[in-house]
């Protein structure tokens, strides 16, 4: 098996764990709505809401975003997770070229690819 990373943690974070694993909440409780609340104070909303992951963010975000049947501009080289979530909010997907010097998105592809 070959790792893809190294994870790295401090002592402050191992003991914000155990701190958390103790109190009996590891889902919404009060370090969840301590974070959400940071959150919205560091992005100067009035609201922020964690998921469990970056693909529940994504199709939440698609959910209140597009409408069923909408199209969504999406790479063509990308983690799978983010065109999962475009179909499950009902989205339709259009790749999008990739530029080879990048690897991102081709900007010019993605404005042939607008209708």
């Amino acid at each position: 098996m070959i790792p893809l990373f190294k994870p790295s943690f401090s002592q402050l974070e191992e003991q914000a764990v155990i701190k958390t694993l103790r109190s009996g909440w590891i889902g919404s409780g009060p370090q969840t709505k301590a974070f959400e609340e940071k959150m919205a104070q560091l992005t100067n909303t009035k609201y922020a809401i964690a998921t469990n992951s970056a693909t529940a963010a994504l199709h939440l975000s698609l959910l209140v975003s597009i409408k069923p049947g909408d199209e969504v501009i999406s790479p063509s080289l990308t983690f799978v997770a983010a065109n999962q979530a475009i179909l499950h909010a009902g989205g339709k997907i259009v790749f999008a070229d990739i530029n080879p010097h990048t690897l991102s998105a081709d900007p010019e592809d993605i404005l042939k690819k607008i209708t």
